[in-house]
């Protein structure tokens, strides 16, 4: 409760705080915001069909639903974010680049931009040609399409920008909080949903069990992101002029998952392609092929799902943790794991242990993702479709990051009080 009260009681932190909230209400504004010439009953008669649709709507706030010049919302940018780092470990250039310190990322930030907006361009097109089908009758197609994809790429390229805005001047990651945001306002019409299903007929105590799946999953989603792997490190003792240093005990904390919620955002991310493709091409071999076996319960879906878990599991760790400069650091200061020589050794020895806690890592995302939708199928409860692991996942994450964060400044200020 102290520490609640003291965020009021620093400026700094009030400011951005308020200036998160801030930015936080303008995109819900903005993802009211409907594009015109569109019979917006029929779309959201549409999204609330659940399943996919229902699951890729989280990320824009329900923006998706609306037809909102946020329907895009944050997905572009983060699928440019996903290329880009791919292509810096492909392209020797690009790893310069990103090696050049704060100026090489800035470029590469750049770089990301311009291929969010590309990117936008295109999920814009196919999202105005798929919507054609719910055009109001006195509505000009031609004119509609131009209109409309403006507006979904501006909105997108508004986003972005409030993203990184909210990243530098607010607290917390800027896409991260945005998601989170979009995730929490759905949460209503979810609940509303489970109602009915109970009045139509539906078990409560399918209700129930589902409840209490979400609430295992949520401490499951805890102790798993706070858990360590501590490997001990013991420093020898060395004389510099009339000091002696080192001769201590430390650990080096190894998280079980390195990328936190980032892997299974960007998998989810990646996993839209093909459902926007199903759902606005008008080609009935796709739209079949992909109705039959890539349904949110489906054995496809989940499969890429999984994989593509794994995949950013491993890839993200691969770029946050480099266990070569981490043993020439503990080496340069003198230090050394115990039982292992320093050098070669200890590299192989921490990337050993990293490959495992991956491994365990993207097992437990992977079982996230899936139980959510076993038990759907199980206890008939389908008004939670959409919602899922992922995204608990992400809502757990986001507010343990967010919690830390502020825990962090506040420590921060109580050592610059002790410094004075």
């Amino acid at each position: 409760m102290s520490n609640l009260l003291s965020i009021f009681r620093l400026k700094e932190l009030r400011v951005k705080i308020l200036f998160t909230l801030f930015i936080v209400i303008v995109y819900r504004l903005g993802s009211h915001i409907p594009i015109p010439g569109v019979d917006l009953d029929a779309v959201k008669a549409l999204f609330q069909q659940g399943g996919l649709l229902g699951f890729f709507n989280l990320f824009s706030g329900g923006g998706m639903s609306r037809f909102s010049v946020f329907s895009l919302g944050i997905l572009p940018f983060i699928n440019a974010s996903i290329i880009m780092q791919l292509l810096t470990i492909m392209y020797p250039k690009l790893k310069e680049i990103a090696e050049e310190g704060e100026s090489g990322r800035k470029q590469l930030g750049q770089y990301t931009r311009y291929l969010a907006i590309c990117l936008s361009f295109v999920q814009a097109t196919v999202m105005s040609i798929g919507f054609k089908a719910f055009l109001v009758q006195d509505a000009h197609f031609g004119l509609f399409l131009f209109y409309s994809i403006t507006a979904l790429v501006a909105g997108a390229a508004i986003v972005m920008w409030l993203g990184e805005v909210l990243t530098e001047y607010g607290i917390g990651n800027g896409a991260s909080i945005l998601i989170f945001v979009g995730i929490i306002a759905q949460m209503p019409s979810y609940i509303r949903n489970t109602v009915i299903q109970v009045k139509g007929g539906t078990s409560i105590f399918g209700v129930l069990v589902m409840i209490l799946v979400f609430l295992g999953i949520i401490i499951s989603i805890v102790c798993v992101q706070e858990a360590q792997r501590r490997i001990l490190v013991q420093y020898a003792k060395r004389v510099v002029g009339r000091k002696m240093y080192g001769g201590q005990n430390t650990y080096i904390p190894l998280r079980l998952i390195q990328g936190g919620v980032m892997p299974i955002i960007f998998a989810s991310a990646m996993l839209q392609f093909p459902l926007m493709f199903s759902q606005y091409v008008d080609i009935e071999f796709i739209g079949a092929f992909f109705s039959k076996y890539y349904s949110y319960d489906g054995f496809l879906y989940n499969f890429s799902f999984c994989f593509l878990i794994f995949i950013f599991t491993y890839f993200y760790t691969a770029i946050s943790f480099n266990p070569k400069e981490l043993a020439d650091s503990i080496k340069k200061y003198g230090g050394f794991i115990l039982g292992v020589r320093p050098g070669r050794p200890t590299v192989e020895y921490l990337e050993k242990i990293v490959s495992k806690l991956t491994l365990v890592g993207a097992c437990f995302l992977a079982f996230v993702a899936l139980v959510p939708v076993i038990s759907a199928n199980f206890t008939k409860v389908t008004s939670f479709m959409g919602l899922g692991g992922t995204a608990l996942l992400i809502i757990v994450g986001v507010a343990m990051d967010l919690v830390k964060q502020i825990e962090s400044y506040l420590v921060s200020k109580k050592y610059e009080g002790l410094l004075q």
